[in-house]
């Protein structure tokens, strides 16, 4: 990076960025300023990350799935996040294409980063999801899908897999693709975090 400490966005990574998301130069140079303010080291921990997800999500508890999220883009594994790393975890989180979505959502239930998804690890994921959702909410999801063990049964049964089965990511993705429910299941209100996006910028 370089000029991470400069105040100013280098071209190349702006470039790219605008590239790779919808985010504009206006957008993005305002963010970084933002980013700099709350990590002046050019670097996002997992905490001070876990923070700023904390403010898009005020009425919930958004810090195990922050936590997922957080980890399925430190694509280093270093522990931090730098403002590109950033940048597109906003953007996949909230505007990513679906495909670029699917690949992504697969390396947010692969916890342990072995390659392959169990049923498990879905029930970690929708469980950090119900903590994101308010009571309110929870109360008016159907009947079949009012509690992470079952939201991750369904999801299981539409990918027809036994208890103990693992899902590759072409499975997942091709899955997701041809049932649009999983898609639903899978997610946290995407619509929800756009809207977030719109009222608070980082």
């Amino acid at each position: 990076m370089g000029n991470s400490k400069s105040g100013a966005l280098s071209k190349e990574i702006l470039e790219e960025l605008q590239l790779n998301t919808k985010f504009t130069e206006e957008e993005l140079s305002s963010w970084y300023q933002s980013f700099l303010k709350e990590c002046p080291s050019g670097r996002i921990t997992r905490q001070e990350f876990q923070t700023i997800y904390s403010k898009f999500f005020p009425e919930a508890d958004p810090k195990a799935y922050a936590q997922h999220v957080f980890r399925s883009f430190d694509a280093n594994s270093d522990g931090t996040l730098d403002f590109k790393e950033y940048v597109i975890a906003l953007h996949m989180t909230s505007a990513g294409k679906t495909n670029q979505k699917l690949e992504w959502a697969f390396s947010l239930y692969d916890v342990d980063g072995n390659g392959t998804i169990s049923k498990n690890e879905v029930l970690e994921i929708v469980t950090a999801i119900f903590k994101m959702i308010s009571p309110e909410d929870t109360k008016r999801l159907p009947e079949d899908e009012n509690t992470p063990e079952k939201r991750a049964e369904k999801i299981w049964g539409f990918f027809g897999k036994k208890d103990d089965d693992k899902l590759t990511e072409k499975e997942f993705i091709e899955g997701t693709l041809a049932n649009k429910e999983i898609l639903r299941l899978i997610q946290f209100e995407p619509q929800k975090v756009k809207e977030k996006l719109k009222e608070k910028k980082p």
